[in-house]
């Protein structure tokens, strides 16, 4: 009986454990663009969406400076029962008693006010609304730069997606080459230490392809959390790394066309009219103000007894000594001030960023060009060398320095290939509009 209840007990133990057919398997990889990356990225970054509230919260500002040129308008009701004592209040008659009442008392009234000069809340409101413009200009910003992001995340995965696929060919690579001293060495045509020598190579190439593998999980994980994905979800890149020709640009034409594109200098600027919206209001303290203001309703001692009443009034109000506005104004000329550093120092970074660009793209094509001959070369170094090995020309130190040459070689393409593939897109970055143009600067799939 116990044996047959550890049997029923291993059984159900297993039916749990396979559980469902979609659940025993594991979920496909969601096979990714980079066209689908970035606009994964530009729904769920966290910085594109953290900038798309600032982007509200100043537009919310903005009604409520606009509010106050405008008119507000209350509704009040009053009805009470009270008695009230005369002789507090210093009213005294012969004969006449000291409290009176009860009585009762209505009073339906409205009441609204309008400010008709007032040029301290009006430049108040139009500082605002450059604020809340500059707001959208960062927020473009945000997306931009979150483009230029996804696209160097999505290139280092590329790029370890690379480094992986040629270890793990280096890696078949030294187990032919093994066997080839194994069998050189049994038929006497190589010694052991040609074979122990080739058993270390395959050693080492196997390490290093555990490492560039864990290196492309990595860069997944990475890209995985950029993009606002959850860390679990597979992922596999859709596009592998190549080289495809970008023509490159003329830094002195292209410079007054990428500061005007550039949706960060647009938003120092907007900031800066921001700040002379906010002078001028201060300097408006001191100036009247003008508002008109009135109400209308109805008030007696019964609902059946109300009469109207009402009254309109103007108010002209002057400010005589403000103190605080010279403070004021001195943090407003500061901050303006301080803008114009950031502008100034803005202009030449935008143009040290595009005369990068430049360089980086037509330095990094030249060596595309350079490391792609020298991989060929590399391959060629080790076909003449493993020949050579197994005619018992040589020993195998040759094949395993001509393994170190190709696998330098292949790292230097790899490289070469990224630094040219991010350095399309640091050109598109520094253009400025890069949500509008970076897709004229991809590959085509």
């Amino acid at each position: 009986m116990q044996s047959m209840a550890k049997g029923i007990m291993l059984f159900v133990a297993l039916f749990l454990m396979a559980g469902t057919p979609g659940q025993a398997q594991q979920a496909a990889p969601q096979r990714l663009t980079l066209r689908d990356a970035i606009s994964l990225a530009l729904k769920q970054n966290l910085s594109v969406r953290v900038a798309n509230t600032q982007v509200e919260e100043l537009a919310g500002t903005r009604e409520r400076r606009r509010a106050s040129l405008l008119p507000h308008v209350n509704g009040n009701v009053l009805g009470n029962r009270e008695n009230m004592d005369l002789g507090a209040l210093g009213i005294s008659f012969p004969g006449a008693p000291t409290v009176v009442g009860p009585f009762n008392h209505y009073d339906f009234r409205l009441s609204a006010s309008q400010s008709l000069i007032d040029r301290h809340s009006y430049h108040n409101w139009k500082a605002s609304e450059k604020q809340e413009e500059a707001a959208k200009l960062d927020y473009q910003d945000s997306r931009d730069l979150v483009i230029r992001q996804a696209a160097g995340l999505y290139l280092d995965a590329q790029a370890s997606f690379a480094e992986a696929e040629a270890a793990e060919a280096r890696v078949t690579t030294s187990q032919t080459l093994e066997k080839l001293a194994h069998d050189q060495h049994a038929q006497g045509l190589a010694t052991a230490v040609d074979e122990v020598r080739a058993q270390v190579q395959l050693a080492r190439d196997q390490q290093n392809l555990l490492v560039a593998r864990n290196n492309y999980q990595t860069s997944l994980l990475t890209l995985a959390h950029f993009l606002g994905l959850s860390p679990g979800v597979p992922l596999d890149l859709a596009e592998p790394l190549k080289f495809h020709h970008v023509e490159s640009a003329d830094a002195d034409r292209t410079l007054r066309t990428a500061l005007e594109a550039r949706s960060d200098y647009a938003a120092l600027l907007k900031q800066h009219e921001s700040l002379v919206e906010q002078l001028k209001a201060s300097h408006a303290r001191y100036l009247p103000t003008l508002s008109v203001n009135g109400d209308y309703g109805a008030i007696g001692r019964g609902i059946g007894s109300m009469v109207g009443t009402g009254q309109i009034q103007g108010t002209v109000t002057v400010t005589l000594f403000d103190r605080d506005r010279a403070g004021e104004k001195t943090e407003i000329q500061s901050r303006l001030e301080r803008l114009n550093l950031q502008i100034d120092d803005l202009n030449r970074e935008i143009e040290q960023e595009l005369r990068k660009a430049i360089l980086d793209l037509e330095s990094s094509e030249n060596q595309v060009t350079v490391t792609e001959s020298a991989l060929h070369l590399a391959e060629r170094e080790l076909s003449l060398a493993q020949d050579r090995f197994r005619n018992g020309v040589t020993d195998n130190i040759e094949v395993v320095t001509a393994q170190s040459s190709l696998a330098s070689a292949q790292d230097d393409r790899i490289m070469a290939l990224a630094r040219h593939a991010d350095a399309v897109m640091a050109l598109a970055r520094s253009l400025g509009g890069t949500e509008k143009i970076y897709q004229t600067y991809l590959a085509e799939p």
